[in-house]
C-alpha cells in the first residue's frame, strides 16, 4: 500500500471516529474540516455551549451526505456510534438516551413528563429502508407514529399567502406589478404575507351577541313579509334625531338612525369626523324620544378619555349617559360594554381596532375586514346601531379593502375645503334611504352648526349700480336633492398674451361655449382673452350652468352689467339653441324662495313651469342665444 493511500484511509477513519464518538464535554469543534460531508442544521454550531444567560444550549441535528445514495440522513444520537456494519448500538438504553436528549420537534424533552419520556424511549427505533439492497444507509426514525420531520424540527409551517398591496389606494393583487392597476401609481406595491389562522373574532362577537339577545335564538326559519313588522310601531323603525343639527343628519340618513345598522363616516383628516360623531352620540344620549337619558358608548382608539372630555367641554356637551372608553381590541370593547347595554355604539376609528386572532397590525387589510364583519354581526344580533369613523386615502376613498364599503349599511362622506368653514355631509350608499340627500354644516367653536339658508351660501352681495359687476351671472345647480345658486365671473381682455384661462369649469366645455358665441351669436371675441371663474371655489360639472357662463361672457364683452335678481338655467347646444335640464321645478322654486325677480329658461321649459306657484318670479323663455342677448342686454 502506498503512503498516499494510507494517509487517505487514516484521514477517513479519523473523521468517522472523531465525529461519531465525540465527547460532549469537550469545547466547541469547528466543522471546517467536515464541511464537504456533514452539515449542521444550525449555522451557529457549538457543542454543549452555554447561552448568554448561562443555560445550556439545545443539542443540534446533523445531516450527513451518503455517498452511495443521493439522499440525506439525519442521525441525531449523542453517544451512539454508527458504523457501516451496525444499524444500532446496545438496545433500549441507548435508544432511550438518544430520545431523552432530543429537543426538536413535537417530542421536546422539556414538554414531557418522566413517564412519557420512558414510554417514548421504549418505542424509539431506527428502521432501515426496505428498498436499499444493502447499498443505502438511509434511516427513518419513528416515535409513536411521528415522522422524522416532526422530531428534527423541520415541521411544516402553516400555509402562507403572499399579497402585493398598494400603499396609496389599498388595492391588492396576487402578483407584483410595476404600477398599481387601480390608481396607476408606480412603486407603491408592497409585499405582505398572510398566514392562515383560525378566525375566532367572529365567533367571539357572535357569542357575546347571543348572550344579549332578549329572545330565544334557535333555528331561524323563513318569515312572511307581512309578518316581519307586525305589532311593531313605526316610531321604532328609526331612532329620531331632534334639533336643527339632528334634523340635518337624519335627512342624510333617510329619516333617522336605524337600529342594528352599521354606518361608516369617512373624510379627510381634520374635516370634523370625530366632532360629528361626538355630537351625534350626545344627541342620542339625551333621549328626547323616550323622555329619559339613554346610554351611548363612545370608543376611541386615537384619543384618550381626557382629550375627548376636553373637546366635549369646549362644545358645551354635558350628556349624563354618554360613556367614554379608550381601547383598540374588539373583544375587550364588546366585553366592557356588555353590562351597559347601550342604545348606540360609536368606534373612532375602524383603522385603529384589531382582533387578536387575526394576523397583521391594526389598519391592515385583514384586520379592517374582519373587525368590520365582527361589528356587523354584533349590530345585527343585538339590534344596536354601530357608527364607525374611517380614514381616507390620498384619492379620497375609504382606506382599506373595497369590501369594507360593501359590508356596512351606509357610507357617508364629510367634505370640506381648508379655506372654507362649510362642511357637506354626503351619502354615497344607504340601504335605508336615498343617496341624493345632502347635509350642510358650518364648523364653529361649538362644533358643527346647521346653515339656515344653504341655497345662497355661495352668493355675495350685489350692487347693480356699480360698473364693476359686468361679467357676473348667477347659475342654479343641483347637488343631490338640494339646489344652490352660484356666481360665475367672466373677463374679456383684448391683446392679451394668455388666450384663455378657466377656474372651476371644464376647459373643454368653456372652449365649446366660446366657439358657439362667436359662430351662432355673432360676437367677435376671437381676439380677446377670456377668463372664467366660479366664485367660492365650487366646481361646476353639470350642463345647467351653460347659459350663465355664456351670459357672463356676453356681459363682460359688451361691458353691460346684468341687473340684479336675474338667474339663468339651461344647456346650450352647438347650434346655439337652449335645452332643458333635469329638476327644473326644484331649481325654479329655489330661485323664487330667494326673492329673485326673473329667471331665464329654455322656451320648452316655460310651459311645464306654468302650473307652479312662484310668487313674483317672472319666467322668461328663450329659444337660442340671440334671444337671450336681446332680452337681457337691452336698456328698457
Amino acid at each position: 500500500m502506498q503512503i498516499i493511500e494510507m494517509k487517505v484511509l487514516r484521514s477517513i477513519y479519523y473523521t468517522h471516529t472523531h465525529f461519531l464518538h465525540r465527547n460532549l464535554s469537550r469545547t466547541p469543534v469547528s466543522l471546517s474540516l467536515f464541511s464537504r460531508h456533514f452539515h449542521s442544521s444550525n449555522p451557529r454550531f457549538s457543542l454543549n455551549s452555554l447561552e448568554t444567560d448561562g443555560t445550556q444550549r439545545a443539542p443540534h441535528a446533523w445531516t450527513a451526505y451518503e455517498g452511495l445514495t443521493p439522499d440525506l440522513s439525519t442521525p441525531t444520537n449523542r453517544h451512539k456510534g454508527i458504523t457501516q456494519g451496525n444499524e444500532s448500538a446496545s438496545g433500549d438504553e441507548t435508544d432511550a438516551d438518544f430520545e431523552t436528549h432530543r429537543t426538536y420537534g413535537k417530542a421536546k424533552n422539556a414538554n414531557l413528563s418522566d413517564g412519557d419520556k420512558t414510554q417514548m424511549a421504549k418505542n424509539a427505533r431506527y428502521i432501515p429502508n426496505e428498498n436499499t439492497d444493502g447499498m443505502s444507509r438511509k434511516k427513518a426514525f419513528s416515535v409513536n407514529g411521528l415522522g422524522l420531520g416532526d422530531i428534527v424540527g423541520n415541521k411544516k409551517k402553516g400555509k402562507s399567502r403572499v399579497k402585493w398591496v398598494c400603499e396609496n389606494c389599498g388595492y391588492s393583487d396576487g402578483q407584483w406589478w410595476g404600477v398599481c392597476r387601480s390608481c396607476d401609481f408606480s412603486g407603491t406595491m408592497k409585499r405582505f404575507s398572510e398566514v392562515e389562522t383560525k378566525n375566532r373574532g367572529l365567533e367571539f362577537s357572535e357569542t357575546l351577541a347571543r348572550s344579549w339577545l332578549p329572545k330565544d335564538t334557535g333555528d331561524v326559519e323563513p318569515v312572511k313579509l307581512i309578518d316581519v313588522n307586525s305589532g311593531v310601531k313605526k316610531t321604532d323603525y328609526r331612532i329620531p334625531l331632534f334639533g336643527p343639527f339632528g334634523s340635518e343628519v337624519a335627512r342624510v340618513l333617510g329619516g333617522g338612525l336605524v337600529p342594528g345598522s352599521l354606518v361608516l363616516i369617512g373624510g379627510d383628516p381634520g374635516v370634523g369626523k370625530s366632532t360629528l360623531l361626538l355630537q351625534m352620540a350626545a344627541l342620542i344620549a339625551e333621549g328626547h324620544d323616550s323622555g329619559q337619558p339613554t346610554c351611548v358608548v363612545y370608543v376611541s382608539g386615537e384619543e384618550s378619555v381626557e382629550q375627548i372630555s376636553s373637546r366635549a367641554e369646549r362644545m358645551k356637551i354635558g350628556a349624563n349617559e354618554l360613556y367614554l372608553y379608550a381601547g383598540t381590541e374588539i373583544e375587550d370593547i364588546l366585553t366592557k360594554i356588555q353590562s351597559l347595554s347601550p342604545r348606540a355604539l360609536i368606534v373612532d376609528s375602524i383603522q385603529t381596532v384589531y382582533l387578536k386572532e387575526i394576523t397583521g397590525s391594526a389598519g391592515g387589510l385583514s384586520q379592517v375586514r374582519e373587525c368590520t364583519s365582527a361589528l356587523l354581526r354584533f349590530a345585527k344580533k343585538t339590534n344596536i346601531p354601530v357608527l364607525l369613523a374611517g380614514h381616507v386615502t390620498k384619492s379620497g376613498d375609504i382606506a382599506g379593502p373595497r369590501v369594507l364599503e360593501h359590508i356596512v349599511d351606509a357610507v357617508l362622506y364629510l367634505e370640506g375645503e381648508k379655506c372654507s368653514s362649510h362642511r357637506l355631509l354626503r351619502s354615497v350608499k344607504n340601504r335605508f334611504g336615498s343617496i341624493d340627500e345632502l347635509g350642510i354644516f358650518e364648523m364653529s367653536q361649538l362644533g358643527l352648526q346647521v346653515v339656515l339658508n344653504p341655497s345662497e351660501m355661495f352668493l355675495s352681495d350685489q350692487n347693480s349700480d356699480s360698473e364693476f359687476l359686468a361679467g357676473l351671472a348667477v347659475a342654479v345647480i343641483m347637488d343631490g336633492s338640494r339646489a344652490f345658486l352660484i356666481e360665475i365671473q367672466a373677463l374679456c381682455v383684448s391683446s392679451s398674451t394668455v388666450s384663455r384661462h378657466v377656474n372651476g369649469i371644464q376647459a373643454s366645455r368653456a372652449d365649446m361655449l366660446i366657439s358657439v358665441l362667436a359662430k351662432q351669436a355673432g360676437l367677435k371675441i376671437q381676439e380677446n382673452a377670456v377668463f372664467l371663474n366660479v366664485v367660492s371655489g365650487v366646481s361646476l360639472t353639470e350642463t345647467a350652468g351653460d347659459l350663465a357662463i355664456a351670459a357672463s361672457i356676453c356681459s363682460s364683452f359688451l361691458e353691460f352689467p346684468i341687473p340684479s335678481g336675474v338667474a339663468f338655467i339651461g344647456e346650450i347646444g352647438l347650434g346655439g339653441e337652449l335645452r332643458m335640464v333635469s329638476r327644473m321645478d326644484k331649481r325654479v322654486s329655489t330661485v323664487a324662495k330667494l326673492g329673485y325677480k326673473k329667471c331665464i329658461v329654455p322656451m320648452s321649459a316655460k310651459k311645464s313651469l306654468a302650473t307652479l306657484d312662484l310668487g313674483e318670479l317672472e319666467i322668461i323663455g328663450c329659444n337660442d342665444l340671440k334671444g337671450v342677448i336681446n332680452t337681457v342686454f337691452t336698456k328698457n
